[in-house]
């Protein structure tokens, strides 16, 4: 017979605890620990997993499996195609999060209707709105197909039932903190229901190759709410960012078991949904002053795509005892650790300067390779003089004041010529192994203070 005991969880991160704690000694934080009742018995039983169509699954011979029985299934959105890693793979758990209202429902309806057209059977199990409210929004977003099925529930067994009856090939799920499992007496958007509600839904994808999209809330420090096994169970997560009182959001991959992480794919809102943003370089790039001090473009790389933007430094004197150092878009810690760089190997006294850098467009950049062009534009602000607007720069600065070679130089000297730039400044051992194109001057330099010689005089 089955036993009801209590635990307590801590709702960030999943800790099991017998008793009450007011900190939770897994994650460190306060009053996060939530009581629960889980029910034990003594003898569990062995139950076989079974497809919806009540077929028992069967180990088979690895060589025997054909995986070109199903390719990948295209959307009219290449840019989430390019997320995805070429498109969406049947039978695939993806989550996807972001703060309120940045659009990931709207993407979602945009994907399901586009999928219909195709002729694909898609399921839309809403939590959070009713039937009307969705087939409001769908006539905003022009969506609509006779195999576009909206369905309002929250219950994980209606939800189960309905799935086996019309058979869908494509799921999607908003939001799983919304869905309720009936075996399980914790409350909605526990981190019990959302550990058992996501079990579930990959048994699902997995034993009947049907596709289903999770959307998941996030937390205020920007993680995707509840313990992180949600993030370990699925076979892909991305990342819907982007700034509310802007028009572009960018969709993040940063787990992908079918594709490259790192991938990026940018969108623009407009009233009638997301479109496509086919040169971001260009958007990123567009408002730049010609005349401006502290202001140098990199050629960054995001998964596979080479994406030109615009960092900007402003140094002034402080007026503290200690400097200020923000960084919005870029690590405030890699900003300390060039600016001591620059003032060790370059001669510039910024311990009494205040900085504060941005990416600008909202993009967030966090590689190597944005070193050089970090260095160049607080130079550029600190002794007043502006680089030239057809210069671009690619390099790792290393502590010792050296230009540290980078990874896939030809894309990113390429996309900076198909812009128009003139002149790149790259890492001098980069230089080995191919031919640059005479239509852009490539220079290598081999230190910081080679560079910013070469840039700024």
């Amino acid at each position: 017979m089955a036993k009801i005991r209590t635990q307590y969880v801590c709702q960030n991160c999943g800790y099991n605890s017998p008793r009450y704690l007011g900190r939770c000694p897994n994650c460190g934080e306060w009053n996060t620990l939530v009581e629960e009742q889980v029910e034990t018995s003594s003898a569990p039983t062995k139950k076989a997993t079974t497809t919806l169509t009540g077929l028992v699954a069967k180990p088979q011979k690895i060589n025997e499996i054909n995986s070109t029985e199903t390719p990948r299934v295209k959307t009219k959105l290449n840019e989430l195609n390019r997320v995805l890693g070429g498109g969406i793979v049947p039978g695939s758990l993806i989550l996807i999060g972001g703060d309120p209202g940045i659009g990931k429902s709207t993407l979602l309806l945009q994907v399901s209707g586009q999928l219909s057209d195709e002729h694909h059977r898609v399921l839309y199990v809403s939590g959070e709105e009713s039937g009307t409210q969705i087939k409001m929004r769908a006539e905003r977003l022009k969506v609509a197909g006779d195999d576009f099925y909206v369905y309002p529930e929250t219950n994980m067994d209606s939800i189960r039932d309905t799935i086996r009856d019309l058979k869908p090939e494509y799921v999607v799920i908003d939001s799983v903190q919304t869905m309720q499992a009936t075996d399980v007496s914790s409350a909605i958007g526990s981190v019990s229901q959302i550990r058992e509600v996501t079990a579930q839904l990959m048994q699902i994808a997995k034993s009947n190759n049907i596709t289903i999209f999770v959307v998941g809330h996030v937390t205020k420090g920007g993680a995707i709410a509840g313990p992180k096994i949600l993030e370990h169970m699925v076979d892909t997560v991305l990342y819907f960012e982007g700034d509310l009182h802007h028009t572009y959001r960018i969709l993040r991959s940063v787990k992908n078991r079918f594709g490259s992480t790192n991938e990026l794919g940018i969108f623009e809102m407009h009233t009638n949904g997301l479109t496509e943003v086919k040169n971001p370089s260009e958007i990123f790039l567009e408002e730049r002053l010609h005349d401006a001090t502290g202001s140098a473009v990199v050629v960054s790389l995001e998964g596979t795509r080479p994406i030109l933007v615009e960092i900007q430094a402003l140094v002034t004197p402080t007026v503290y005892g200690n400097a200020q150092r923000t960084a919005t878009g870029l690590s405030r810690n890699r900003v300390s650790l060039i600016m001591a760089v620059l003032e060790k190997r370059a001669n510039l006294m910024l311990q009494n300067q205040d900085a504060y850098l941005k990416a600008a467009g909202g993009v967030k950049l966090d590689e190597p390779a944005i070193d050089l062009a970090i260095a160049v534009s607080i130079a550029s602000n600190y002794r007043d003089k502006g680089t030239k607007p057809t210069d671009a720069f690619v390099g790792e600065v290393g502590l010792t004041g050296e230009i540290r070679r980078v990874n896939r130089i030809e894309q990113r000297v390429a996309e900076a010529e198909k812009l128009g730039f003139k002149r790149i400044f790259i890492p001098k051992n980069n230089l080995k192994g191919w031919k640059p194109s005479t239509n852009i001057q490539v220079v290598g330099v081999s230190t910081l203070k080679e560079a910013l010689y070469l840039a700024l005089g």
